[in-house]
């Protein structure tokens, strides 16, 4: 898709996301016919961008985890498709490389899950947890054990129906892991990573020794995170060279391989409105499939942590499916700092002494996520000193 199409905009992308949206309940009042979206034909009245279809797309936006701005952009006609898919639709197998994503695959996660088989994140990606899973209950099941989703094996998981469980098990298991892993920072494994690099350096601002850019106070952000993490005894890797923007597939692959506990991302944002301020942090979850309950809980501490430590405004925190938070197997959590657009936010975090501050906030937020029933400390008052003195304890 080469443009983001808003209110006004003529084109056949429109018609489609019209028709999705009636398809899934979002658009009352539709009459043209409603089909599978490959193979649908539009009138010319069909492609017209309204007001009524942008009301329409705020609320599937708003419903799956993406940023509810009524206009259609990558994301979420990207959604609109896979919101398309019904478990039956097509035949599902791991293609690596090529994972296919759905919410079919998410409903075959959530029946596997329920059957006791599937004890990961329902993100509705056909990775090699959901084919070894769907292996592991086609075994069981006395069917071929080929992890390919076809007709059998749909039917057969239709007849044994669902069984109610008690939570998501991949949230019992993620503080199972916390409550294990103990209180101490010390081993604790973290991916710190700073958006933009290389060629990409984002917007230059104005600061108190001249102009700086948007990868400078990120990186520079990034290692005062770091020099805070490796003194309490915490493993840390920065997620790419100083002079490298990799992929957030890139990016992903290097946090599992690493083994992380946790992710940490740093990014800035801007608006066409200087009046656009305040902080804001994202976790993994949708109103359509599970969210991340660690990364819910941490991104709660840190928004807070830097609300009481800044000048920021608290933007608070919200689950969200971007591919960052999504393709990785341990909790992250995406820290937006503020509007490089405003010229509030612009003095905090050009600020060297406030950049200290957002960094310890967000050391002192982990550590409150691995206390768990032993935290205590009333917000914005554990100081970076005291935590040193627990871990060495």
């Amino acid at each position: 898709m080469d443009r983001v199409l808003r209110v006004g905009d003529h084109s056949a992308r429109v018609a489609e996301a019209r028709a999705t949206l009636a398809r899934l309940g979002y658009n009352s009042g539709y009459t043209g016919e409603v089909t599978d979206w490959k193979k649908q034909r539009f009138s010319e009245e069909d492609k017209v961008f309204d007001a009524h279809l942008a009301q329409a797309l705020k609320g599937f936006q708003q419903s799956r985890g993406i940023v509810p701005s009524g206009s259609i952009d990558e994301p979420t006609l990207r959604e609109l498709r896979q919101a398309s898919y019904s478990l039956g639709a097509r035949v599902l197998n791991f293609q690596p490389g090529a994972e296919l994503v759905g919410d079919d695959v998410s409903q075959l996660q959530k029946q596997l899950h329920e059957l006791g088989f599937y004890h990961h994140r329902v993100d509705g990606l056909f990775g090699p947890n959901t084919h070894a899973a769907l292996v592991e209950y086609q075994l069981n099941a006395g069917l071929q054990d080929d992890g390919v989703c076809g007709p059998t094996t749909i039917r057969a998981l239709s007849l044994l129906g669902r069984r109610i469980t008690s939570g998501s098990a991949h949230n019992i298991q993620e503080i199972e892991r916390v409550r294990n892993a103990g209180p101490k920072l010390a081993g604790k494994r973290v991916v710190i990573d700073p958006a933009l690099g290389g060629a990409n350096q984002g917007l230059t601002v104005r600061g108190r020794f001249g102009d700086i850019t948007e990868e400078e106070l990120l990186w520079d952000l990034a290692q005062r995170l770091e020099g805070r993490m490796i003194a309490a005894g915490m493993e840390t890797i920065i997620s790419r060279p100083r002079l490298d923007d990799p992929s957030i597939k890139d990016r992903s692959e290097l946090a599992n391989a690493f083994g992380a506990d946790l992710i940490i991302s740093l990014a800035c944002d801007r608006y066409h409105n200087e009046k656009a301020n305040g902080v804001a942090s994202f976790y993994f979850g949708s109103q359509a499939g599970n969210s991340s309950l660690l990364g819910e809980a941490l991104s709660g501490y840190i928004q807070r942590e830097i609300v009481a430590r800044t000048p920021l405004i608290n933007l608070h925190n919200h689950g969200r499916t971007w591919d960052l938070l999504r393709l990785t197997q341990m909790p992250v959590v995406q820290v937006v700092l503020g509007y490089l657009t405003n010229p509030s936010d612009v003095a905090v975090l050009t600020d060297a002494a406030s950049r200290d501050n957002i960094a310890e906030a967000i050391v002192v937020a982990v550590k409150r996520m691995y206390l768990l029933d032993e935290d205590t400390a009333v917000t914005g008052t554990y100081k970076f000193e005291q935590l040193l003195q627990a871990e060495r304890a």
